[in-house]
């Protein structure tokens, strides 16, 4: 059977690519069992999608999607439908509100949670039946009639080293420009790959809803994630490799383990970095100090908040602003790069207790600090929250872009415009130091990309003046 794989384009980070490591773990699983599979990602092909499926051949297109892309996402499945195709679509927004798009006409399939066994199944039975075992393939929404039936969901499976690596050939690799669009690259122009070692993240922040694998923490063994790693450096010649996971560090014994088995293998030669926020609270000056030794470069954390009410209480983030400084405090005595997220806006906060985040931020003075609008993702308990006591200004999904400068909702005494205020206050006082500035204009990067910067600088530091804070927003694209 052939399956093509797609990815819509994020439009809020034009100018930074990166690969869509979800759909290559999908691909190379449909791929073993002896299909024929490619993948169209929407952010580095100079063809569009309609004249992409015009050319070539496929029985089953997928399409995944997070929540501020469903509408393109949408759109792709609409094309591949109006061709005769069967559609698919899965992701994270799909398995939160599968429903919401197992109702439109030109999709066939939702697929929920972890896609890997999923997918096989119902190409499997496509091909071979035609479609008469739906009703027994888990994690599955499929129609009878053009009514959705959900199937009961699929277990999490624990050992997820029977996967195969990632169809990394089926990317073009030399057009992604970065790891992740939060993160600037090491190098513009590196052979960039991600790596997950684990799947999953225990902990309960409410900030984040982790749909496709719950609340567990399932790793790979150390033996996996070297071979994988290896067949990055030595097979696939990265320059370059980012750690994806939500939190790799959980277990500190089996992270350091990873890093001495990196410096063993003489696979640190290649630099790395991770991602996304490292758990402050699961780290130690060794696992730094290994770090660095095995090729890491920067390290990411989650702080989000600088007030120790609004993290514990609030986000239940379990840990504290003291754990935050110890982590930061250690990466940097090992010699790594630093990169903080910062979150603004959750329920309770004031303007002192942002006044706090943005304090630490100066203070803690991380290479690379993000700062982000409190965004009520459905299936969080955010969400939950700001429904019930709430007033939600934004309708259109495509607000929930993590770097929308927009307060998407006020609760209690917190305004929108405060909220708003003090994240360009952040941005401002953070960038705008004379060291900072220095740094910036000396860095090739700036002049290389002028209007992108130039452009980012307004919208971080200034704002977007035609739009009133508060004001509902109509939705676009909408479906029927």
């Amino acid at each position: 059977m052939r399956v093509l794989l797609a990815s819509p384009e994020s439009k809020v980070w034009s100018s930074r690519k990166h690969i869509p490591l979800g759909l290559g773990y999908l691909a190379a699983v449909v791929r073993e069992h002896g299909h024929e599979v490619a993948i169209y990602d929407a952010a580095v092909e100079d063809e569009p999608f309609e004249a992409y499926l015009d050319r070539t051949r496929f029985d089953l297109v997928g399409v995944t999607a997070t929540t501020p892309l469903i509408y393109e996402a949408w759109d792709m499945v609409k094309a591949a439908k109006a061709r005769g195709k069967w559609t698919a679509l899965g992701g994270a927004h799909l398995t939160i509100l599968p429903m919401e798009s197992a109702e439109q006409p030109f999709v066939d399939f939702v697929v929920i949670g972890e896609g890997e066994d999923t997918l096989l199944e119902l190409v499997m039975d496509l091909e071979h039946t035609g479609g008469k075992n739906l009703g027994d393939i888990d994690g599955l929404v499929w129609k009878r009639d053009g009514q959705p039936i959900m199937n009961r969901p699929r277990v999490l499976d624990d050992n997820i080293d029977r996967f195969p690596f990632p169809a990394h050939d089926l990317f073009k690799i030399d057009r992604y420009t970065n790891l992740q669009p939060l993160t600037d690259g090491l190098d513009p122009h590196a052979r960039a790959f991600t790596i997950l070692t684990s799947r999953g993240c225990p902990y309960k922040c409410n900030f984040c809803s982790k749909p496709v694998t719950g609340d567990t923490w399932r790793p790979r063994s150390v033996e996996n994630v070297i071979a994988e790693w290896r067949w990055l450096v030595k097979g696939l010649h990265a320059t370059e490799i980012g750690i994806t996971d939500d939190i790799w560090n959980l277990q500190l014994d089996r992270a350091k383990e990873i890093c001495r088995r990196l410096i063993e293998e003489g696979l640190n030669t290649v630099p790395w970095v991770t991602v996304h926020g490292m758990k402050v609270n699961h780290t130690d000056l060794e696992l730094f100090q290994l770090m660095k030794a095995a090729g890491c470069k920067r390290v990411g954390f989650g702080v989000e908040s600088g007030d120790d009410y609004i993290l514990k209480k609030v986000i239940k983030k379990s840990q504290t602003v003291d754990m935050v400084r110890e982590a930061f405090k250690n990466a940097k005595a090992a010699g790594l790069e630093t990169m903080g997220f910062f979150i603004f806006g959750m329920p309770e906060e004031t303007e002192e207790s942002m006044e706090k985040t943005i304090q630490l931020a100066l203070e803690l003075d991380p290479d690379l600090a993000n700062f982000m609008i409190a965004a009520p993702f459905p299936g969080t308990r955010l969400y939950d929250l700001v429904h019930k006591y709430g007033n939600i200004f934004s309708h259109d999904w495509r607000d929930y872009a993590i770097h929308e400068q927009r307060a998407r909702f006020e609760i209690g005494d917190l305004t929108a415009e405060l909220v708003e205020r003090k994240w360009h206050e952040a941005y401002r006082r953070f960038y705008l130091r004379p060291g900072r500035i220095w740094k910036r204009l000396t860095r090739k990067d700036t002049w290389v990309n002028a209007p992108a910067r130039l452009k980012d600088a307004r919208r971080f530091f200034l704002g977007d003046r035609e739009t009133r804070v508060g004001q509902p927003r109509a939705v676009e694209g909408a479906y029927a």
